[in-house]
């Protein structure tokens, strides 16, 4: 066996958590810093903590949310545009303005959304 190839061993090497907990364990490091540990991990804690250090998770959530606001959008302008085509048919039946009442729905919803 060759001789002084291993690293140096510590029998009393101190690990810290980002949560503040320490303990002694054995290392070839004297001192072990680590991000997540038995005392804050949410298997052993049973609740349900996301660790976000480079900030992906409210990337993530802004991306969600604006996705989420334009398909909203979109299914109501699509729900306008399908009363509109509804109302000028029935007014075209009636022998009325099928543009007037469109026009009405549309003038109908702008107020809604504004107010």
């Amino acid at each position: 066996m060759k001789a002084d190839i291993h690293p140096k061993y510590y029998p009393n090497a101190r690990a810290t958590c980002s949560c503040g907990a320490t303990w002694t364990t054995g290392s070839t490091l004297p001192e072990i810093r680590t991000d997540v540990c038995s005392t804050c991990h949410p298997y052993y804690t049973g609740e349900q903590r996301i660790v976000d250090t480079a900030g992906q998770v409210e990337r993530f959530m802004k991306r969600l949310e604006r996705r989420q606001s334009e398909s909203a959008r979109r299914e109501l302008d699509l729900q306008i545009r399908r009363e509109a085509e509804e109302a000028g048919r029935k007014a075209r039946a009636r022998g009325g303005s099928a543009e007037a009442a469109s026009a009405e729905v549309y003038a109908r919803y702008a107020k809604a959304t504004q107010g």
